[in-house]
């Protein structure tokens, strides 16, 4: 059996469950999820424990197992603290600023660049070098400040561009002078 698969996974009090027709339902007080389960997984709640379990040992369901599992337990999550991504920008003259709901970027081009919020993610600027990207779905969150990462991804000589915030940059040795 699926070592992530058959951990349980603790519903919090102020978190509803429900299975109906292949969907998993999640609410919470940040919000609500849904995701779609495949039929050869069910799902039972017992004790304020969801336990999901598996129709057959077949190499494709042990899989969708344990990723179902880990599905709903960042659902679970998601719904209850929220997930948080930081980008650091560090260039010569490179800064951000908030406009409305969007984000402005100064990224060494000759213009600024203007990312707009994704449904469901909130945006923020808590320094003139940092964005921080906030929501309850952990896959959107992630793509979205893999996104904004991608406008300017960090080079390697002077580390200048748009990095995660717990990203370690390995360095070039620039050019050396002759013997």
């Amino acid at each position: 059996m699926s070592r992530i698969g058959r951990a349980p996974i603790k519903l919090p009090a102020n978190v509803e469950f429900k299975f109906e027709n292949g969907i998993a339902k999640v609410k919470g007080p940040l919000g609500e999820l849904t995701q779609e389960i495949d039929s050869k997984i069910s799902i039972a709640v017992e004790n304020g424990e969801i336990k999901l379990s598996r129709a057959n040992d077949e190499q494709e369901v042990r899989a969708k197992h344990g990723l179902y599992r880990a599905l709903i337990n960042n659902m679970v999550k998601g719904v209850t603290v929220g997930y948080e991504k930081i980008l650091v920008i560090n260039g010569v003259g490179y800064k951000v600023n908030m406009q409305g709901e969007n984000v402005v970027l100064n990224i060494g081009f000759s213009h600024p660049i203007e990312f707009k919020a994704v449904n469901g993610i909130k945006l923020s600027c808590p320094s003139a070098t940092e964005i921080s990207v906030k929501g309850i779905d952990k896959v959107v969150v992630g793509q979205t400040a893999a996104s904004i990462r991608a406008l300017r991804e960090p080079e390697p000589y002077h580390g200048y561009g748009i990095r995660y915030k717990d990203e370690v940059i390995v360095r070039k040795q620039g050019k050396v002078a002759g013997k």
